[in-house]
């Protein structure tokens, strides 16, 4: 006969003994009131008596997380092993570990930001010392964790958790193929091992697929699927659209204050999170930027005068997103729609989850489309680029890191990495040191699947459309999006019980607005490296540029993700935009850019640098061949160079008369196709070797920076004592 396992004693279970257990560890959580929800015994009774496996839907707030400490706390006091608990946010793990700590329970994480304390954390879990083991899906597929450490885990697991699990199906809205490694830990769990997975945010198409990659769908018949009502009683939904970013600016600044205790400020791009969080610290409010681009520390500072209220908003990109704990959040304000209604629901419910009345405001605006069409390009490449990654990995023979790839490959980096997590987990790719290599099992690009999904990205983006203009209940809308059959009008939005606040903002705010959104100028640093791998493409350029040939760091009139003057340079230089001379208006903000680089600190008109050296006064302007711009790029030359009392020393030429051709969506492949594209003309040589000193080099924007960096090597080559870039946007 078998022996008795913690998910399958042999006696009877008591229970009522087990929820009485249950209820007491739920106090220890949440204090002396709290008393568990029927759902939320109904999964413990599931996951802890039963074994079984379990897919909780539920809204934010309702209260998953104390779902699988409990059952923890329960499991773990009659020998199971540690709880793993997969979740892709480092904020989120933090509030956790905390919240475990008051029911006595020892957690610990494993992700990106904590890898010194990798060999420690599995050391104490081998020994039983760690009751929960959170972990990002990012540590599923490292190749070392992955063979080493999850093997183990899945052996000694008493409980695997998969939170925000609507991230595992590309249906939902914020798709993660690390996720999909979950399968291979799914598939190594010894029989028994209760599994539970927990979403706030999935329709009934997510739920279905999440439900059958999990083993939790129709043909297991020890699964239980629980999901109840969305609606979230404490948060009164209001749309106030505004006529522009400079109205929603001075609208937030005559208004933050009256919204109630402190909350999140989310922001479509880093680059607007930047540009709030400037104006509001001007205009006197206590705030702190939170995005991708925040380093470690400065998160976990931002988080915590959040949570202790020493600042009245966090203006965050969905960096912040779902995983933030505070339950006294009074507010979430949204400056730009995101692309999906789901998506949306998800972030404004971290709000009010403590207190009877929190308000979620959405400012939309005309760049929101902008910005999702370029969410959208990042969707799953078409076959033929995958079809080349596959045949690169088989030609090489060897590992190649996605360095190495890019050479080979016309995909962003981002991109590539995402889509070969996505072979990976379909078999025809595996992640090793040193990079990836081919399996050489067949693969099917699955065309029809890919085309639905980017057909169902479309139909969200509509439904966000007829979310900010609907003039029907607000919350009932959310939920329909996400299959609630319980929907139904809240009674407390703008358009149930009227809009509490009006668009009127004070002719102060809204000059105040403008001066800061019309502020010209940011700085972009030039490249310093060759891309890896060069070689193998016929481009004998590797290591560290030299000094000699660099350019300095250069100057934009703005980013094309700005809230202020992206709004502008989006219609300067869209793709459909026509050639023409400058815009007065642009002119006059170039002009200014440059007078203040002059200057300011190290400028030649400004106070000198640490080292007490300032470079000297460009000598002359240089501007880049434009073949869709030519009048615009010819014109701005011609005027700065006026303006400035410069000589206009020339243009550079392409070779062949025409720029490049072919694939250059990558560093690598752009660099590929500008190598011996861009030439020195007799002319401006002869101009450079008789005006020695710097050069102003112009052009219209900076993507990849490989433009610019090609060009200062020419022109520093060709007698240039250094190149200061100017252009017209930084795009990102």
């Amino acid at each position: 006969m078998d022996q008795p396992t913690p998910h399958h004693p042999a006696e009877p279970v008591d229970r009522s003994a087990v929820r009485t257990r249950a209820e007491a560890v739920l106090r220890e959580l949440a204090g002396p009131s709290a008393t568990l929800r029927e759902d939320q015994w109904a999964a413990i009774e599931a996951l802890v008596v039963d074994g079984r496996r379990a897919l909780v839907v539920q809204r934010t707030g309702w209260g998953k997380s104390a779902v699988y400490f409990i059952a923890t706390a329960l499991l773990r006091g009659r020998g199971s092993g540690p709880t793993v608990i997969v979740s892709p946010l480092l904020a989120l793990m933090r509030n956790q570990v905390e919240s475990a700590a008051r029911a006595g329970i020892h957690a610990r994480t494993i992700n990106s930001a904590n890898p010194e304390e990798w060999d420690g954390i599995q050391a104490e879990v081998s020994t039983g010392a760690v009751d929960v083991l959170l972990v990002s899906p990012e540590r599923l597929n490292n190749p070392d964790f992955r063979d080493q450490v999850l093997p183990k885990l899945a052996a000694s697991t008493g409980l695997l958790v998969v939170d925000e699990a609507h991230c595992i199906s590309d249906w939902g809205h914020d798709f993660r193929p690390d996720y999909r490694r979950l399968r291979t830990m799914l598939a190594e769990l010894p029989p028994g091992v209760p599994v539970l997975a927990t979403t706030a945010t999935a329709n009934a198409r997510v739920t279905a697929d999440v439900a059958e990659q999990l083993g939790t769908g129709g043909s297991d018949e020890r699964a239980l699927v629980l999901r109840g009502p969305l609606d979230r009683e404490s948060l009164s939904l209001a749309v106030l659209t505004l006529p522009d970013p400079a109205h929603r600016l001075a609208w937030l600044a005559e208004h933050l204050a009256e919204l109630p205790g402190s909350g999140i400020i989310y922001t479509l791009t880093v680059a607007a999170a930047e540009e709030v969080t400037a104006f509001l610290s001007e205009r006197g409010y206590p705030v702190a930027s939170y995005s991708g681009r925040t380093e470690d520390a400065d998160r976990r500072s931002a988080e915590a005068d959040l949570l202790a209220n020493r600042v009245k908003a966090l203006v965050a990109t969905s960096a912040l997103g779902m995983g933030f704990d505070k339950p006294d959040l009074g507010f979430v304000v949204h400056l730009g729609s995101p692309g999906s209604p789901i998506a949306y629901y998800q972030q404004v419910g971290r709000a009010g989850r403590g207190v009877d009345r929190a308000e979620v405001l959405l400012l939309p605006g005309r760049e929101d489309e902008a910005i999702w069409r370029y969410f959208a390009s990042l969707g799953f490449p078409p076959e033929e680029q995958v079809r080349r990654t596959l045949d690169a990995l088989a030609e090489a023979g060897r590992p190649l890191s996605t360095a190495a790839l890019e050479p080979r490959v016309d995909l962003r980096r981002a991109r590539l990495e995402t889509m070969l997590k996505v072979l990976d987990v379909d078999g025809a790719v595996r992640r090793v040191r040193g990079g990836w290599t081919s399996t050489g099992q067949p693969w099917a690009y699955d065309a029809a699947r890919y085309a639905k999904v980017a057909e169902s990205r479309t139909a969200e983006q509509g439904a966000m459309r007829e979310y900010a203009t609907t003039s029907g209940c607000r919350m009932e809308f959310l939920r329909r999006q996400l299959d609630d059959p319980e929907a139904a009008p809240c009674g407390r939005c703008d358009n149930c019980v009227g809009l509490r606040y009006g668009p009127e903002v004070s002719e102060e705010s809204l000059a105040a607005a403008r001066a800061a959104l019309g502020r010209p100028g940011v700085l972009f640093e030039p490249r310093r490296l060759w891309p890896t791998g060069m070689e193998a493409i016929g481009v004998s350029l590797k290591g560290r540029i030299p000094a000699g040939e660099q350019a300095e760091t250069g100057r934009a009139l703005g980013r094309l993700s700005d809230i202020g003057w992206g709004n502008r340079l989006r219609a300067l230089l869209g793709d459909q935009a026509p050639d023409g001379p400058v815009p007065a208006d642009v002119l006059d903000a170039m002009v200014s850019v440059l007078a203040d680089w002059a200057r300011g600190p190290g400028g030649w008109a400004g106070p000198a640098s640490d080292d007490g050296s300032r470079p000297a006064r460009p000598v002359g302007v240089v501007t880049i061949p434009s073949a869709t711009r030519p009048a615009l790029i010819g014109t701005l030359g011609e005027r700065l160079a006026a303006v400035g009392r410069l000589p206009l020393l020339g243009r550079l030429e392409y070779a062949h008369g025409q720029p490049p051709h072919g694939p250059r969506s990558n560093s690598a492949q752009r660099l590929h196709s500008l190598s011996g594209a861009l030439v020195v003309p007799p002319d401006l040589r002869s101009a450079l070797a008789a005006t020695p000193g710097p050069v102003l080099l112009v052009d219209d924007s900076v993507d990849s920076g490989w433009t610019v960096t090609v060009a200062a090597r020419l022109l520093r080559q060709a007698g240039a004592d250094a190149v200061l870039p100017l252009v017209l946007a930084v795009q990102g």
